[in-house]
């Protein structure tokens, strides 16, 4: 699986999504860096075949309305560490990738994984 890691969760978390199935890119990565806009961030992530991941609510309303991104990953823990939200998040990474084969918008919350479609 391909991810797309948007500006408001860290840097280091392409590490905690990258395994031997999976890699990784931030928005850091992109040639606009974090001030890349949305629309650039889902036409990137669609036409590499990535799942985004956000924190951005905006990017679900692109989703249900426009089918765009076609993949998402909606983190929605609110305020919570990096090693906080890396325990969270590394240890799903295979879970993650099995689901993104037939899922398109999947929630990480406090609770667990969330399949939304």
């Amino acid at each position: 699986m391909r991810y797309l890691i948007d500006a408001q969760l860290p840097r280091r978390a392409v590490d905690w999504l990258t395994t031997s199935e999976s890699d990784a890119i931030h928005t850091l990565d992109l040639p606009d860096g974090n001030r890349t806009p949305d629309s650039a961030i889902i036409k990137r992530a669609d036409l590499d075949g990535r799942v985004v991941v956000t924190k951005d609510a905006d990017f679900v309303d692109a989703h249900l309305m426009q089918n765009r991104p076609a993949r998402l990953l909606l983190i929605s823990i609110g305020n919570l560490s990096n090693p906080g939200l890396q325990a969270l998040l590394e240890p799903l990474t295979p879970t993650l990738n099995h689901q993104f084969k037939t899922r398109r918008f999947l929630e990480l919350t406090h609770h667990g994984l969330l399949i939304r479609d």
